[in-house]
């Protein structure tokens, strides 16, 4: 009994981090701050992939959408300008 509302416990703190982190990622403005938001919910969907016993889709959520694409976005953002550029 204790573990099973333990299990949903959990559920439902992944399930909030889950959708706060993106709605954050879709109202910042900043948009470094809304890269760390998707970060966070790709780490929040990794602790959920290994709860459901799915180590190596964790892993690989974990690896890629978390560390790999934030850091393609970060780079992109910092290739670019705020400025446009009138020709």
């Amino acid at each position: 009994m204790i573990n099973e509302t333990f299990f949903w416990a959990i559920q439902v703190l992944i399930a909030i981090a889950l959708l706060g982190s993106s709605i954050a990622a879709i109202r910042f403005k900043n948009l470094i701050s809304a890269v760390i938001a998707m970060a966070v919910f790709s780490l929040a969907l990794s602790v959920e992939f290994y709860i459901l016993q799915a180590p190596d889709v964790a892993i690989a959520e974990a690896g890629v959408g978390a560390g790999l694409t934030t850091a393609m976005y970060l780079l992109a953002i910092r290739n670019t300008t705020d400025e446009e550029v009138v020709e």
